[in-house]
C-alpha cells in the first residue's frame, strides 16, 4: 500500500501495483534526465498544466525506481498503464506534489 505521508503514490503497470516515491536518489536521477533548469521549473510546469509527455515519463521512471522498480524509461514507455496517459500524468503530478508538500514548491 502506498503511504501518502511518506510521499508514495501507487500506479498499476503491466497488471501490477507499483509504489512510486521520489527519494533523494530518484530526484537526482530525475534532475539528470529532464530538460529544464531545475526541479522547481518542472514542478511549476506541472502546476500550470504545461508539462510534456517526456516530463511525465521522467517523473514516473524516477518515482518507480525510487520505489524499488528495476526498469528504465524504455520499459515504462512500452508498459500498459491502467488508466492510460491521463492516469500517468495524474500520478506524476501527485508524486511531485507529495515530494515537495510543505516546502513551498508544490
Amino acid at each position: 500500500m502506498a503511504n501518502p505521508h511518506a510521499g508514495e503514490v501507487a500506479l498499476w503497470v503491466n497488471g501490477r501495483r507499483e509504489v512510486l516515491k521520489l527519494t533523494l536518489g530518484a530526484l537526482a536521477e530525475l534532475e539528470a534526465g529532464m530538460r529544464t533548469d531545475s526541479l522547481v521549473a518542472l514542478v511549476e510546469r506541472f502546476e500550470s498544466g504545461r508539462f510534456t509527455t517526456r516530463d511525465v515519463l521522467c517523473v514516473l521512471v524516477a518515482g518507480l525506481r525510487g520505489g524499488g522498480w528495476p526498469g528504465d524509461a524504455d520499459d515504462i514507455a512500452q508498459a500498459d498503464i491502467r488508466g492510460g496517459p491521463v492516469e500517468a500524468a495524474r500520478v506524476a503530478a501527485q508524486l511531485l506534489a507529495r515530494a515537495f508538500a510543505g516546502h513551498g514548491l508544490a
